[in-house]
């Protein structure tokens, strides 16, 4: 359904230095620069950006928006986080773990990137 997902920051470097590491805590390589300096990583089939906000205006997050990566696993989402929070990120709502459901049993982990932008790692427990 998705062809990508990009989030505004303020500070490039500090949301490299944070998306490099929670892609990397999930097998996934440092982003590559385009040559407007958006950071782009390619993960599993996925693309997803960093960017300044064309039209010059500061960057800011969404209100209700949530962004969130499938994980192969409670150790990889562990890892994403652990790597997010080491890295500029905050943890935020309930500490990662298993949560019950509509979807069923769900582990979750949620963070604040060092622009605000709400990210969430899931793995649907079977």
């Amino acid at each position: 359904m998705y062809s990508h997902n990009m989030v505004g920051a303020n500070d490039l470097e500090a949301a490299k230095k944070f998306y490099d590491a929670t892609f990397q805590a999930i097998g996934g390589k440092p982003a590559i620069q385009d040559d407007k300096g958006r950071l782009i990583y390619m993960h599993n089939g996925g693309l997803f950006l960093v960017g300044t906000p064309i039209d010059g205006e500061p960057a800011t997050v969404g209100n209700g928006c949530t962004i969130g990566f499938a994980m192969e696993g409670p150790e990889q989402a562990k890892a994403w986080h652990d790597a997010g929070v080491a890295n500029g990120g905050t943890s935020i709502e309930d500490p990662p773990g298993i949560r019950e459901g509509g979807f069923g049993q769900l582990y979750l982990a949620y963070l604040r990137d060092p622009s605000g932008n709400k990210l969430c790692a899931l793995h649907r427990v079977v």
